[in-house]
């Protein structure tokens, strides 16, 4: 059912101190798309994540919980589209964990500060070339005001990209809220795979 969205300006979405965002077009299922992004987090900041219940679950959420159980700190994500790495078995898990040690390679950090995010089609070998391929232009692209780009490079069936931003003061305090996010067909049973 359509909602009637319209598309969010990149004016209207907020950076956030400490966060830079880079895109880039990878190849990964589709020529000429954004699909490779990576979400730079200065050292300090504090990450959650809420996972689905499911039991099963893709390689990627396995590796997300792994790396925010280590403890290390998370300094980045590294989010693909095109390729959702789920159905794919322990093949999948070493996929998910050798692009995170492509990306600390580059970063100078451990493999267990990055949360790999994967989405798109289910039960095919993700393309870890193309993904080690495109970190370096995804890293040259990192830039605090990237959210609409980002946004556009999550997307899988999406027909827009989706985002929000705002600004409240808390105790004098100013306090930005920005966020993007993806459309989902897998909502259901526990918030997907």
């Amino acid at each position: 059912m359509p909602v009637n969205l319209s598309a969010p300006q990149a004016a209207d979405l907020h950076p956030i101190p400490g966060i830079r965002l880079g895109i880039t077009e990878a190849g990964i299922r589709k020529a000429n798309r954004k699909d490779l992004t990576v979400v730079l987090i200065d050292e300090g900041a504090s990450v959650h994540g809420v996972f689905t219940q499911n039991r099963f679950c893709a390689a990627p959420v396995q590796v997300c919980r792994e790396h925010l159980a280590a403890g290390y700190g998370i300094r980045a994500m590294l989010i693909n589209t095109g390729n959702a790495n789920a159905g794919t078995g322990q093949d999948g898990l070493a996929r998910a964990r050798a692009s995170c040690i492509a990306l600390a390679q580059h970063l100078n950090i451990a493999p267990e500060q990055i949360l790999p995010f994967s989405t798109g089609v289910i039960m095919e070998p993700l393309s870890l070339d193309r993904i080690q391929t495109g970190l370096p232009a995804a890293l040259a692209d990192a830039k605090a005001d990237h959210w609409l780009r980002a946004a556009e490079g999550i997307m899988t069936t999406d027909t827009l990209p989706k985002a929000f931003s705002t600004q409240v003061e808390i105790d004098g305090a100013t306090v930005t809220i920005t966020g993007i996010s993806k459309g989902a067909g897998m909502i259901r049973p526990n918030m997907a795979t």
